[in-house]
């Protein structure tokens, strides 16, 4: 797909369950970083609803969001996934390497809103009420600015190993925003309903971006959503870093997105 507003081009892989849809349609998972997750994201939601009386989860679309390209984590991800950030507010590139084009979150914002969500939603009967969205590192970045900036995108919020720390001044003062409107009631509107996971790796703690500080503490305060009928939970992988954590950021996540009636504990 391009982008209509920007002409910039995307790889959309997309899952759809074995099992017909229920009458209001399938949940849905949107998620970042398609090429490198797509796959490992729908085998866990295949595994899981197989077993829905015991796990909870829903059979669920999947849709990657992705690139045109080989790579795993192509470098268009830096462009889509950041906020316009300043030269003097950037944090140090990899190495002292120069950071590739940066700043285009509102129109990556844009193309979902405008150009993959009325497709998908052609191609698939979608339950509009189940709508989740998930990234990891930089896409948990764009997770949050998302739920800050137009939370009405979704109903659940997966951000893991967000990178807060990127631009930390514009995030603080988004989050404030975004708290600013939720205690005055606006955002649970018409019954709007926000729902948020945060998870980061335990090793992640060793990270000089304090990753592991930011997300907790960032869960913490977002926990005021809880008390206005959504879930907040923040989760810690005992033993990952940021790379090995994929695997279970990934089951968490669908397991957060689906789980459509209390797991069986037996």
């Amino acid at each position: 797909m391009r982008s209509s507003t920007t002409n910039r081009q995307y790889r959309i892989f997309a899952a759809k369950p074995a099992e017909a849809p229920p009458p209001e349609g399938y949940p849905v998972i949107y998620l970042l970083d398609g090429n490198a997750l797509f796959a490992t994201t729908a085998d866990a939601v295949r595994a899981q609803s197989r077993m829905q009386k015991k796990t909870g989860v829903s059979p669920a679309v999947v849709i990657g969001i992705g690139y045109p390209s080989d790579a795993l984590f192509d470098p268009a991800r830096y462009y889509d996934y950041t906020m316009p950030t300043p030269p003097d507010k950037l944090i140090k590139g990899p190495e002292g390497m120069p950071w590739p084009e940066l700043g285009g979150v509102d129109a990556f914002t844009a193309f979902i809103r405008q150009d993959l969500k009325p497709e998908i939603e052609r191609k698939f009967p979608i339950d509009c009420s189940r709508q989740s969205v998930a990234g990891h590192s930089l896409g948990g970045l764009f997770v949050l600015q998302t739920l800050f900036n137009h939370p009405e995108m979704f109903q659940n919020y997966v951000a893991g190993s967000p990178s807060i720390h990127w631009n930390k001044e514009f995030m603080t003062e988004a989050e404030q925003r975004f708290l600013s409107r939720i205690t005055q009631g606006s955002e649970q509107a018409d019954g709007m309903k926000l729902n948020l996971m945060i998870t980061a790796g335990e090793l992640e703690k060793h990270h000089p971006s304090r990753m592991v500080e930011n997300a907790s503490g960032l869960a913490e305060r977002l926990s005021i959503l809880a008390e206005r009928g959504g879930r907040v939970e923040y989760c810690e992988f005992a033993g990952e870093s940021h790379i090995s954590v994929l695997p279970a950021f990934i089951s968490r996540a669908v397991r957060f997105a689906l789980v459509s009636a209390p797991e069986d504990k037996s």
